[in-house]
């Protein structure tokens, strides 16, 4: 992983920006982590990973012993 201090990413952040592409950016300060930079495109793909995750939970949790045929799902709509 890529380790830059906080001292180097005030003197040049496009150059922390331009390394972040694919993986995170370790910030230090005084030789102890800070905190992590993530670029734009990773920080998206992890959102959309978590969302994934979430959404495969939820599918999981779904009672299907539960069920409804359309027909009385409609008729209770009173359409």
């Amino acid at each position: 992983m890529t380790t830059v201090s906080i001292s180097q990413l005030k003197v040049n952040p496009m150059a922390v920006f331009s390394s972040a592409i694919d993986f995170p950016i370790q910030i230090q300060n005084r030789n102890k982590t800070a905190g992590y930079f993530v670029g734009k495109d990773l920080f998206e793909k992890m959102i959309n990973y978590m969302e994934d995750v979430e959404d495969k939970k939820t599918i999981k949790s779904i009672n299907l012993d539960d069920k409804t045929d359309f027909e009385d799902f409609v008729a209770t709509l009173e359409i």
